[in-house]
């Protein structure tokens, strides 16, 4: 279990520089021969085919066994390397290498990488219908903590991830109880595998966001101590096909890009009509989950929204920059510059095809 830091106001932000400064010096050093970070490519074309022999190194499981099971794989029109990574952090590396040209991840890697000059775009969009009532998160409360509604958090320890979605949903509500990080104590831990249920059941700290089925083995496990869930109100529902500028500047790589969206999409689509097959082949066969962990996701998630117009998820994308630049100490910038929307109707054309679940 790594250490705890509890951190507050002013000396917090201090002792954060200090930590990031060799970080963002080294970032800057391995991006000093590439382009400014934001750059737009919204002029250059992308070609209507997709050159034979392109290839494309993808970071993202579950999509390569989705097309397995959808009897896709093999029609794709250009080589597939496929990477076992996704999410933020190992993505953000296999880009820095360059050893990546697209994975899938949530928001708030893109809007990091930004802040550590990683030069990329978000080209496929993905969120959830009524995703208040299916989050992806919930606030696990720790027993005995006392916390029923948003507003007790004041002067409680919060489970706390920066540069990850658990920290920046923290950060969010908080702002949405009209509380700041200086009316709790942030309780700093890596959010893998079960730490954070663990901590809360250990009574480490008194609340913290946890997901899918850790919500459901967290309940089971501790509940008869008096553990809860509260929800929390704030959408934490983006999905998105992440890309390296780099490759999208490419025109071949930009082609095939255009073409695994519309895979990604369609495989969206047929994931949320056959949910038998992708309990079975992906959260059981692949994962190693029980069929019942693999039933609890399938409800949680509810159906998948693939938008035409983005203009809706930048405008929330834009708000989490600001509340994130605020409360870390970041410059501002305009949300439209993570966003190729080159492809932004990719995605929905896709999945509105009648082939699309079958």
């Amino acid at each position: 279990m790594p250490p705890r830091i509890l951190l507050s106001g002013n000396r917090r932000r201090t002792v954060l520089a200090a930590l990031l400064l060799p970080l963002l010096l080294t970032s800057c050093v391995r991006n000093a021969g590439s382009s400014a970070v934001g750059r737009d490519l919204s002029g250059d074309a992308i070609p209507a085919s997709v050159a034979r022999g392109t290839t494309l190194t993808v970071g993202a499981p579950d999509l390569k066994v989705a097309l397995e099971l959808s009897g896709r794989i093999d029609s794709l029109p250009f080589k597939v390397k496929w990477a076992n990574i996704s999410g933020g952090p190992q993505c953000s590396e296999a880009f820095r290498a360059g050893a990546l040209d697209i994975c899938s991840a949530a928001e708030i890697p893109s809007i990091n990488a930004h802040w550590t000059g990683l030069d990329t775009k978000l080209v496929a969009a993905k969120f959830r219908q009524d995703p208040y009532r299916n989050p992806i998160y919930e606030l696990g409360i720790a027993p005995g903590a006392g916390i029923r509604t948003l507003a007790d958090l004041r002067g409680k320890r919060i489970a706390y991830s920066p540069g990850q979605a658990q920290g920046a949903l923290v950060l969010r509500v908080l702002d949405k109880a009209g509380l700041t990080r200086d009316d709790v104590e942030l309780v700093e831990l890596a959010s893998t595998g079960d730490v954070y249920p663990t901590a809360l059941g250990n009574r480490q700290v008194d609340a913290a966001p946890i997901a899918d089925v850790n919500i459901k083995r967290y309940l089971a496990r501790y509940g008869s101590d008096g553990a809860t869930t509260v929800r929390h109100g704030v959408r934490d529902d983006p999905a998105h096909l992440w890309a390296l500028t780099d490759s999208l500047a490419d025109p071949e790589k930009a082609a095939a890009v255009r073409e695994l969206i519309r895979y990604w999409a369609r495989a969206q689509i047929w994931i949320d009509r056959h949910p038998t097959e992708w309990v079975s082949g992906y959260y059981v066969e692949d994962q190693g989950l029980s069929r019942e962990d693999g039933e609890f996701l399938v409800r949680r998630a509810g159906h998948p929204d693939i938008p035409a117009d983005w203009t809706d998820a930048i405008r929330r994308q834009q708000r989490t920059i600001d509340l994130l630049a605020r409360e870390q100490d970041h410059p501002p910038f305009k949300a439209g510059l993570l966003f190729d929307r080159r492809y932004e109707r990719v995605g929905a054309a896709a999945a509105a095809d009648r082939g699309a679940s079958s």
